[in-house]
């Protein structure tokens, strides 16, 4: 009989035991497969934090190059505008038309350019001086007109260089980098031991900086360095040289 109750406390223990150690088992396998599920998403987290890096990034570069194309053309504009100016300091050094010349259209002039005295038909003065005056008072549009009509009429000028390259400029205040390239680029070719030749390669290559041609830019700066050493423009060359990269 005794035998028996202890047969009876036996197989109920182990029924008991049985379903307890189940239990703990799952449990133990639900913990791993959860740690498990809690690395994958760190690691997936990771790799989209690393791939928003480098987005983040390809768009700041992106942005820097931008910026540095825009303010290669801001620095152009400013070179001409600047060279403006200093057109209408040097005008009083290369030239002075007495106002009684316009009573005068058939006698000749006197006149500074480039540091030598030419004389200089007062028709042609007048004309060249009106398109300056366009150009100054920012009449760009009528000022191309002006400069092409005294190409036009006046090819032999000693103000021919001169005529061609504020037209250049002209244009490329307009935003026109095409015709303001084309016309500089006259200028380089047909007059290159004129005075504002290194200026024209310098504009040529804003030009080309306007119409996003950084390579041909480049090519350009380097060769007014190489051409014209020594003068200011070559001074901005090397400078614009660096800015670009």
């Amino acid at each position: 009989m005794k035998r028996q109750s202890r047969l009876l406390i036996a197989f109920l223990v182990a029924c008991t035991w049985f379903p307890v150690h189940e239990a703990g088992a799952a449990l133990f396998e639900d913990d791993e497969a959860r740690r498990h599920i809690l690395d994958m998403r760190a690691k997936m987290k990771e790799v989209e934090e690393e791939k928003a890096d480098k987005a983040s990034l390809l768009e700041v570069a992106n942005q820097n190059e931008a910026l540095r194309e825009e303010i290669a053309r801001l620095r152009g504009q400013i070179e001409v505008l600047t060279n403006q100016v200093d057109t209408l300091e040097s005008r009083q050094k290369d030239f002075y038309l007495d106002l009684d010349t316009r009573l005068k259209k058939l006698e000749p002039q006197q006149m500074v350019v480039n540091g030598k005295e030419v004389t200089v038909e007062a028709d042609e003065g007048q004309s060249f001086s009106r398109a300056e005056e366009l150009f100054t008072s920012g009449s760009y549009k009528d000022a191309i007109a002006a400069y092409a009509d005294f190409l036009k009429r006046f090819p032999k000028s000693h103000l021919i260089a001169k005529a061609q390259y504020q037209m250049g400029n002209a244009y490329y205040l307009q935003k026109d980098y095409k015709n303001a390239l084309k016309n500089q680029s006259a200028v380089v070719r047909r007059y290159p031991k004129n005075p504002v030749t290194p200026d024209a390669m310098l504009n040529m290559a804003s030009c080309q900086i306007g119409l996003s041609d950084l390579a041909s830019a480049r090519k350009t700066l380097s060769e007014l360095i190489r051409k014209y050493p020594g003068t200011e423009a070559a001074k901005k060359a090397k400078e614009r040289l660096a800015q670009l990269g």
